[in-house]
């Protein structure tokens, strides 16, 4: 940990703590002494006049809570929102209005199906909320990294987490979704399937909350100050571009780093390197409610960007980590309802579910109807209620506790016509006590082709890998079946696929009739960012003898763009370099993996020097960098490590002049300092993260 790091957290302990003093009871009482229970003699029983031991165990004793029945595992941070422009023309929302204003905002990032002791890198949607501390009061935009939803109506929700949660019987498996419930589910509820798609690919495993992109998932409305209603769609997107694990990866990922995303997110911060956000929205006018082919109000449909664009209208940046875990990510509660004048709702159905489930939760979760008083879920705003009592009331009221009164002048009184209070917006709703679904809620496979045929080709074997691996663990055979079933109605050579890996007969051919509609927007090819390499994890591979003029120079050049560069050696400590010096080591090989980091440099030695190219260690890490696609770069005699490994597939740049790429491998041969051509082709190699098209090795 840097100086830097370590002062500014003692300064958020000093900032948490109360003043310096003695150890003291809840009470305020001093104590002396809290290593040994009071007893009758040295070894005799314990007192239970000893106030201090039993306080202490009590407390100890209840401070779990009830986690979170979905979205239990997380992290948090702290930051900003400020708008780009007045957004009047389409909403009155406070926040978005002035761009010298900046909101405060709190955003928890999730996994759904895990408990909060599972890993972070599981294939599960993730979690994407955000409290924005408005002056007109806090508005919660609850999202997820995936546009659409499982189900469409919330009365299947107990049903649909029922069968996502781990098995009754065994509690098995943990934080993943390969068993035979979900997929029983799955394979009888084809409204699913548009989620199944998202959640098979490799948008499900997120290489960073830096990095993941975030949606609203529900139709919204904004209104404006006339009372003039827009259909909206919310999005975030990553600065950094849209990036994801591989399968592979993730799952050593879970062994290596179970805290890959939490940590990441939290040394970003740290460093300063702040995430950063634009907020868009594609905004529908009412009177084009029914223009689509599908219906807004369905949770399971987007609107795809090339029929609405997304407008940009802000960015939010996290710029600060919490100094409490449990105080404020833990205890911070998330509402569907929070909402603040200039934003209102649908009548989305699973929407309307989540505005009751929300508020319910909380209830049980945080011990009573006094949680918006915990300082993480508290506005800025001022609150003026005729609430009393409850668990955990921290106000000590006075005065009247209704409306109306004359004995406390009538205050806290109604606000005025003046247009500052929320107001429902004014929807006339016609129609008979039924349990139908609408029929423009029945089309449940044709934007999940859409998804299909948007994917670029590594993108589409990720999804037939993950389809045969999930349903690969699924023991009941007509499970299996039932499900290639219904992936024919999406398109019949991914059905024929997943059969053909999980050994169940191939599906009749037909029933997608559905035209071969493609979204560019879809695809993880077109969502690379501002292709800079800030944040970049490089792992450079030293050993004694390394060149320190190139090991430095690359370096420097690299840091310099915002990439973070680790030297990795075979032990800890130092290894010798080439002018006799002590080069230190950040981390040794046997504790990390390629799968931590996004790119390999391989600097050279002299002439003779033992390489790293009979560390089986070294060259797993450089072998397996490789066939995740990573970028690799070499110099000097760091290009013997890439030709040891020819014989097994792996495929070295050639070409004229001494600097070569080739689908981010970057080599050059020379002696001597590493040459600015190098540094510039190996950033550029870095900054397009993966290259899918290479020659595959042989593992």
């Amino acid at each position: 940990m840097t100086d830097d790091r370590k002062e500014r957290q003692r300064e958020a302990y000093r900032a948490a703590e109360p003043a310096e003093g003695p150890l003291t009871t809840d009470q305020g009482v001093a104590v002396d002494h809290t290593d040994d229970s009071l007893s009758a003699g040295e070894r005799g029983p314990t007192l239970m006049e000893d106030f201090h031991f039993r306080e202490k165990l009590m407390h100890f004793d209840h401070e779990r809570i009830p986690e979170r029945v979905v979205h239990a595992r997380g992290a948090g941070a702290y930051g900003y929102f400020e708008p780009y422009e007045s957004c009047a023309e389409f909403t009155r929302a406070a926040f978005l209005q002035d761009p010298s204003v900046r909101t405060p905002v709190f955003v928890r990032f999730s996994t759904v199906q895990g408990p909060r002791g599972s890993a972070d890198t599981v294939r599960d949607v993730r979690g994407f909320a955000t409290k924005f501390y408005t002056s007109e009061g806090n508005y919660d935009l609850v999202g997820n990294n995936m546009p659409v939803f499982f189900i469409q109506d919330g009365i299947k929700f107990p049903d649909f987490v029922h069968a996502l949660k781990p098995e009754p019987q065994n509690e098995m498996p943990t934080g993943a979704s390969a068993h035979d419930t979900l997929w029983d589910f799955v394979s009888l509820q084809p409204e699913t399937l548009h989620m199944m798609m998202w959640l098979m690919s490799d948008r499900a495993i997120p290489r960073s909350y830096r990095m993941m992109q975030g949606f609203g998932v529900h139709t919204f409305r904004f209104v404006d100050a006339r009372g003039k209603g827009t259909f909206v769609k919310f999005h975030w997107k990553p600065k950094l571009g849209v990036h994801s694990l591989v399968w592979d990866e993730a799952q050593e990922c879970q062994g290596r780093d179970p805290d890959f995303n939490r940590r990441d997110l939290w040394l970003a911060i740290e460093a300063g390197e702040f995430p950063e956000y634009e907020l868009g929205v594609q905004l529908i006018p009412e009177e084009e409610e029914f223009s689509f082919d599908f219906d807004l109000l369905d949770a399971t449909k987007i609107i795809p960007e090339e029929q609405v664009p997304v407008r940009p209208i802000g960015r939010m940046v996290l710029d600060r980590n919490p100094h409490n875990f449990f105080a404020e990510t833990e205890q911070v509660a998330f509402h569907t309802a929070n909402v603040v004048p200039g934003i209102d709702f649908t009548n989305d159905p699973l929407l309307q579910a989540r505005n009751f489930s929300y508020l319910d939760t909380q209830l049980i979760r945080l011990g009573g109807p006094n949680f918006a008083q915990i300082p993480v879920n508290q506005p800025v705003a001022p609150v003026r209620t005729n609430q009393r009592d409850g668990y955990h009331q921290t106000a000590i009221h006075t005065g009247t506790n209704y409306s109306p009164n004359s004995l406390g002048g009538g205050c806290p009184a109604i606000a005025g016509p003046d247009g500052y209070a929320f107001t429902h917006y004014a929807e006339r709703v016609d129609g008979a006590k039924i349990r139908k679904r609408s029929a423009s809620f029945q089309d449940h496979y044709s934007q999940a082709a859409m998804f299909w045929n948007s994917m670029s080709d590594w993108e589409r074997r990720h999804i037939v890998d993950a389809f045969r691996f999930e349903l690969g663990k699924v023991g009941a055979v007509e499970i299996r079946e039932r499900t290639v079933g219904e992936l024919a109605h999406i398109d019949y050579s991914l059905a024929t696929s997943v059969a053909e890996g999980i050994g169940v007969a191939m599906p009749s051919p037909g029933g997608n009739d559905h035209k071969p509609v493609a979204s560019p927007a879809l695809s993880l090819d077109n969502l690379r960012g501002d292709h800079s390499i800030r944040t970049r994890m490089i792992a450079v591979l030293v050993a004694d003898g390394v060149d320190t003029v190139q090991l430095g120079q690359a370096k420097e050049a690299l840091s310099a763009q915002g990439a973070v560069v680790e030297a990795l050696a075979p032990h800890d400590g130092t290894v010798r370099s080439s002018d006799g010096n002590d080069c230190p080591v950040d981390r040794a090989l046997p504790t990390v993996a390629s799968v931590l980091y996004d790119a390999v440099l391989l600097p050279g030695g002299p002439v003779g020097t033992p390489d790293l190219s009979s560390d089986s260690t070294a060259m797993r890490f450089v072998r397996d960098a490789y066939r995740h696609g990573k970028p690799i770069g070499a110099l000097g005699s760091g290009v013997g490590i890439l030709a040891a490994l020819e014989p097994e597939g792996l495929h070295i740049a050639s070409g004229h002049g001494h600097v070569c790429a080739d689908r981010g491998v970057v080599t050059d041969t020379t002696t001597g300092a590493a040459s600015e051509e190098f540094t510039r082709a190996f950033a550029e190699a870095v900054a397009g993260h993966r290259y899918w098209d290479r020659p595959s090795v042989r593992c």
